[in-house]
């Protein structure tokens, strides 16, 4: 087991608080069940316990695991604070050797042998579903730790997020298109969605009912039955990219808008759910000299976390959707704040995000670890409930 309070970093521009190596915490334990890497990364505490997603994937490497898990943790940090949450940001990865099954008993040992690493951090990390895994491995966890969001709502928890992620998706569209198209209508809007899974699909059934023109596509051919339903045209992801239409939303995982692929969109306006769109954060300047309207990752996505948090922050169902609906009011005046100040959309949510940071920090005259008001190590109710059963 190793654990460091400092960590190699990923993007400078994406650190969070401030660039350089500023993660608060990294966590790494090869599971004694499992024989997996489960890796926790806690880049910020300073506005509350840190949350965020385990993500079980197979990298190539163990180093690339960790990168990830750094990444994403940063991301979280900027996607709690721009939102307005007492929380900070956290990730965890399971790196699943190749050999290892993912199902049965050796997923329960996995998900035993992460429950360890959160009770190792007693609070300081709280965890919620991610790519690869479900609400049902969130109450499975929770047999084992108290630090888990997200699980099935017959057991008291959220549920899944993918349908909240969507709504805020859509609200930051309704943003996106008032300033680009001069209305947030989108009947008549022509989107790609890309990646249609937990999140892409419910916001492209969402787009559909407005009336929107789509273009679909995922590396998942069944998910051609979708289209087909929508009445959707179907392409590839990198095809869909590049297609004719007024808005591109990247759905799947991040790093799908590069160099090349910068000079080749045709579309107005970038706007979707995945982390980390950008392969290089500075594509965002490139984008804005061709006109291209680049909505922030994590304001745009911001509704999954939204929708977990209120397990740790008590807020009911009616206030998540209320919550979620003002991502486009955040999404406006981060656009409003970009023009007002010459930089980009993605510049101007950088600084908000630091901005509600710094003033935490300045308030308890800390780097983290310190806690403000509201902060808690309290079991969430739905990890309550599944403990209780």
């Amino acid at each position: 087991m190793s654990v460091s309070g400092t960590s190699a970093n990923g993007s400078s521009t994406r650190s969070g608080a401030g660039a350089g190596p500023d993660h608060e915490l990294l966590l790494v334990r090869r599971g004694p069940r499992s024989g997996a890497h489960v890796i926790t990364a806690v880049h910020s505490t300073v506005l509350g316990p840190a949350l965020g997603g385990c993500r079980l994937w197979r990298y190539e490497n163990l180093d690339a695991a960790i990168a990830d898990a750094l990444r994403l943790a940063g991301a979280m940090t900027l996607k709690a604070s721009a939102a307005g949450l007492a929380l900070g940001g956290g990730k965890s990865v399971i790196f699943a050797p190749p050999a290892l099954a993912l199902d049965g008993q050796a997923r329960d040992g996995l998900l035993a042998d992460f429950a360890e690493s959160l009770e190792l951090l007693d609070g300081m990390y709280i965890t919620a579903e991610d790519v690869g895994t479900t609400p049902h491995d969130m109450a499975a966890l929770s047999r084992y730790s108290s630090h888990v969001t997200g699980a099935p709502t017959r057991d008291g928890g959220s549920g899944d997020p993918g349908e909240y992620t969507a709504a805020g998706v859509y609200a930051a569209l309704r943003a996106c298109a008032r300033h680009r198209f001069s209305s947030p209508d989108m009947d008549g809007r022509s989107v790609a969605v890309v990646g249609v899974g937990r999140v892409g699909e419910p916001l492209a059934r969402r787009l559909a009912a407005a009336g929107a023109s789509l273009v679909l596509a995922d590396l998942d051919e069944s998910k051609h039955a979708l289209a087909r339903e929508l009445g959707a045209r179907w392409l590839s992801p990198q095809e869909a990219l590049r297609a004719g239409v007024d808005v591109v939303c990247p759905c799947a995982l991040g790093g799908s808008i590069d160099e090349q692929l910068c000079g080749e969109l045709r579309a107005k306006v970038i706007c979707g759910s995945a982390n980390n769109q950008l392969a290089d954060d500075r594509l965002a300047d490139a984008l804005a000299d061709r006109g291209v309207l680049y909505a922030p990752d994590f304001i745009v996505n911001a509704g999954g976390l939204i929708s977990v948090a209120a397990e740790v922050e008590g807020r009911d169902r009616a206030g998540v959707i209320t919550a979620i609906a003002e991502i486009e009011d955040v999404l406006a005046g981060v656009i409003a704040r970009s023009q007002r100040s010459g930089v980009t959309p993605l510049g101007a949510a950088l600084a908000l995000a630091r901005e509600r940071i710094e003033r935490a920090r300045a308030l308890t005259g800390a780097d983290g670890g310190e806690r403000m008001p509201g902060w808690s190590t309290a079991p969430s109710r739905a990890s309550a409930a599944a403990r209780s059963r």
